[in-house]
C-alpha cells in the first residue's frame, strides 16, 4: 500500500471521526429539575441557640433537608468540554420545634445560587454519559421576618439577606431515552458557600451573641430531570 493510500485512509477516518463526534454531541442543551440539598448549619444546634438566644435548649432543633430546584443551560465546545450556566434554588425551615406543635412562627429560609463554569462529559456510543463540572458564583441566603410563639417570651426574626461567593464542585450521568431526550440521574455537588452564620443569625435575632459558627460550608446539593438537547 502507498503511502499516500495510508495518507488518505488515515484522513477518511479522521474526518469520519470528526463527523460522528459532531452528530452525536448537541450544541446545546437543557436541564431542568428537583434537588434536594442536605444544608451544612455550620455548628448551629441547640447549645448554640440557647447562647444565642437565651432559650430553652430544649424548645428548638435543626433541620438540614431543604427541597427545591435547578436549572441549567449548557454550550458544548466539542465532544468533551462545555460552559455551563446554573441557577438552583432550595427552600426549609432551619429551626423546628423540638416536640410536634409546640412552637408557631418559625421563620422560613430560602436560598438561590447563580453559578457558571465549564462542564467535561465523556461521550462515548453508550446511552450513559458521565460527566463532571466546577461552576463559580455566588449565593442568596434569605430568612424571613417572623415572630416565634410558644416559648418563655415571643422572639421575634427580622428579614435577613446575605449574598456571599459560592462554588459547585461534583457531576453526573444523563441517560440517554430518545435522540433529543435524557433522564439525569442523578447529579451530585459539593455546593460550597461563604456566609458567616455567626453575623447572619445576629442579623436576624438582633442579638449580638452567636458566635463559634462556620464562616462557610459544604453543602450536599442532589439534583434529578430531564435533559433537552439542540
Amino acid at each position: 500500500m502507498t503511502r499516500l493510500a495510508v495518507t488518505t485512509i488515515v484522513l477518511i477516518t479522521l474526518l469520519a471521526t470528526f463527523a460522528f463526534a459532531q452528530d452525536a454531541t448537541p450544541r446545546v442543551q437543557v436541564f431542568g429539575g428537583y434537588s434536594l440539598t442536605y444544608v451544612d448549619n455550620g455548628g448551629l444546634s441547640a447549645q448554640a441557640l440557647y447562647t444565642g438566644l437565651r432559650q430553652s435548649t430544649s424548645a428548638f432543633a435543626v433541620e438540614s433537608n431543604f427541597h427545591g430546584w435547578d436549572a441549567e443551560a449548557q454550550y458544548n465546545v466539542n465532544r468533551w468540554l462545555g460552559i455551563a450556566g446554573e441557577v438552583g434554588g432550595r427552600q426549609g425551615t432551619p429551626l423546628i420545634s423540638s416536640r410536634v406543635g409546640s412552637l408557631s412562627g418559625l421563620p422560613n429560609a430560602t436560598g438561590y445560587s447563580f453559578l457558571a463554569g465549564p462542564v467535561f462529559t465523556f461521550r462515548n456510543k453508550s446511552r450513559l454519559t458521565p460527566f463532571v463540572h466546577a461552576l463559580f458564583g455566588v449565593d442568596r441566603s434569605s430568612l424571613s421576618a417572623s415572630t416565634i410563639s410558644g416559648l418563655s417570651f415571643p422572639l421575634a426574626t427580622s428579614a435577613t439577606t446575605y449574598t456571599d461567593v459560592a462554588a459547585a464542585l461534583g457531576g453526573g450521568l444523563d441517560i440517554k431515552i430518545a435522540r433529543r431526550f435524557a433522564l439525569r440521574l442523578p447529579q451530585v455537588e459539593d455546593l460550597y458557600t461563604t456566609h458567616n452564620l455567626n453575623k447572619f443569625y445576629d442579623s436576624a435575632f438582633n442579638t449580638g451573641l452567636f458566635e463559634g459558627l462556620a464562616t462557610h460550608e459544604h453543602n450536599i446539593r442532589i439534583s434529578a430531570g430531564i435533559v433537552v438537547r439542540f
